[in-house]
């Protein structure tokens, strides 16, 4: 008689970033303005875009989309980091844990095809500028949209789907400070290896084929950016290019670092530093790099005060 796969545990308990309560109440005000920083400046980038006209460009609509799911991502795990700084004990259910861990895996997966999406934008604006109204139309953005959300969707089930084919017997401590897919198979009582299996094929595929995407885009960018002969124009495109890739690099980087490798070989402490980064730090810089920095966004930005101080 073939055996159910039922989850004996109910509950798990987050162990959070450290157990040193010296540390506890510091960290807590840390993350606390990381994530106000994050939902601040996300929001306002949101706002600003949706208020100006003259942002209703392909560039400003990936940007809106970053900025929604960097919102929404930081907002799946932050606020149960944060109770753990001040509670002894972080629980989570079980239900709310696999929810946790799909919305996470989506968000995820989406920022990676939105920042390709960015970077075939910016190549096409440098390389094929005369193409560009052509090349980067509101139906070929959309479907670029569509598409990144599909493969959020396709990639979150199946993680998702995985890790709930599992069973949990005893052991419900997370040792870490969100339900990721690494710490939570870990835990299982029954055999991972096609967890592991999934995750190295589909993480291998959002995180491989997404960077040699954005390395081909920049080679070409690059290329047309030696050809300019105005020592200005060079700088300009160089620094804004630079901004780009160091967000992508501290993404995708922390991403394959945690990811792209067996669960048995990865350290812990090193993989929870990296998932700081790519759930903490990269949604709160990419407002600054990506938009605050740019004229177009600070002129949006007096625009939209002036006409508030205007009409009070």
């Amino acid at each position: 008689m073939a055996t159910e796969n039922f989850s004996f545990v109910t509950e798990f308990i987050l162990v959070g970033i450290t157990d040193h309560s010296d540390l506890q109440l510091p960290l807590f005000f840390l993350f606390l303005a990381m994530y106000i920083i994050t939902v601040l400046g996300n929001l306002g980038l949101i706002t600003l875009i949706g208020l100006n006209s003259h942002l209703h460009t392909p560039m400003y609509f990936f940007l809106f989309n970053l900025s929604f799911i960097d919102l929404c991502y930081s907002s799946v795990f932050t606020p149960k980091m944060l109770i753990k700084f001040l509670s002894k004990k972080n629980i989570i259910s079980y239900q709310g844990c696999m929810a946790q861990l799909y919305f996470f895996c989506f968000f995820a997966i989406s920022e990676c095809y939105v920042l390709t999406s960015m970077a075939y934008d910016r190549y096409v604006a440098i390389c094929n500028p005369l193409l560009y109204n052509i090349a980067m139309s509101p139906k070929v953005c959309s479907k670029l949209m569509f598409g990144s959300y599909l493969m959020a969707f396709s990639g979150a089930m199946a993680h998702t789907g995985c890790m709930l084919r599992l069973t949990f017997c005893d052991a419900n401590i997370i040792n870490h400070y969100c339900c990721d897919i690494l710490p939570l198979l870990q835990l299982s009582c029954t055999s991972t290896y096609v967890n592991e299996l999934v995750v190295f094929i589909v993480c291998g595929i959002n995180i491989i084929v997404p960077s040699l995407t954005i390395f081909l885009s920049y080679g070409f960018i690059l290329s047309s950016i030696l050809h300019i002969n105005s020592t200005e124009g060079k700088f300009k495109a160089f620094s804004t290019c630079s901004s780009h890739i160091i967000a992508i690099l501290l993404f995708f980087g922390s991403c394959a670092f945690m990811y792209l490798q067996p669960s048995s070989a990865a350290s812990m402490d090193k993989g929870i530093i990296s998932s700081i980064i790519y759930t903490n730090v990269v949604p709160m810089m990419n407002p600054l790099i990506y938009s605050l920095r740019n004229k177009d966004v600070k002129f949006a930005l007096r625009k939209t005060m002036h006409r508030r101080n205007f009409l009070s």
